[in-house]
């Protein structure tokens, strides 16, 4: 399986060198962003004791990690000799985003299941609406941003992160609606329901950036 797919005519190495620094300055984006979105989210998480927001919380620390991982991987892209060591690097940090995500899906199931099951109820954070919020618009125009970079490159490894994004962009999506039907109704519930609804993109991010395959380019 080839790891790199060009589209089109590939691009000049002047030309790539200015696609890698784009992709580059996405990644540092990402990661700043994310540091950001990981701090303010799981000490809501602990003050509220949503499991739904330190899910979030925790899985933008992952995708801070996964911005390493890029960044790791586009800066040694400029040091490598050839085709096949490029395919290479790819393939590792594909596997090194998948890993971290199928431990974040464990983590966040065993946690939501738990707090079920003892009948615990989090309060409301008003934090955590504003932070979810403001998270939806950013991770959009992230995730379209890294699909643009990725097609250009021919890069897996930047098409999972990409994806990533994106689920990151629904995982928003399911934290702001659970704490907002708890903040709103009380409805405790939907919160570590929440959560484990956010397992099924985990999982499924992780399973697609492993096997390498492709991805809807406006999903």
């Amino acid at each position: 399986m080839t790891e790199a797919r060009p589209t089109g005519d590939a691009p000049s190495i002047g030309h790539r060198t200015v696609l890698i620094g784009r992709a580059l300055r996405l990644e540092y984006l990402t990661v700043g962003w994310n540091l950001i979105e990981a701090g303010v989210g799981v000490a809501a998480a602990i003050a509220s004791g949503s499991v739904a927001l330190m899910g979030f919380g925790l899985d933008s620390l992952v995708e801070s990690g996964s911005g390493g991982v890029l960044i790791w991987r586009l800066t040694a892209e400029r040091r490598a000799a050839n085709a096949e060591a490029i395919q290479a690097l790819d393939r590792r940090a594909r596997r090194l985003i998948a890993g971290s995500l199928f431990l974040l899906a464990a983590y966040v199931a065993g946690d939501g299941a738990w707090t079920l099951w003892m009948h615990e109820r989090p309060q409301p954070s008003v934090v955590g609406i504003a932070l979810t919020s403001i998270s939806l618009g950013v991770m959009w125009w992230l995730a379209r941003a890294k699909r643009r970079a990725a097609r250009a490159l021919g890069s897996r490894a930047l098409e999972a992160d990409a994806f990533q994004t994106s689920a990151c962009f629904w995982l928003s999506l399911i934290t702001l609606l659970s704490i907002a039907l708890n903040a709103l109704f009380g409805w405790w519930w939907a919160d570590p329901i929440g959560a484990l609804a956010m397992t099924t993109f985990i999982v499924k991010e992780g399973r697609e950036a492993w096997r390498g395959e492709d991805h809807c380019a406006d999903c």
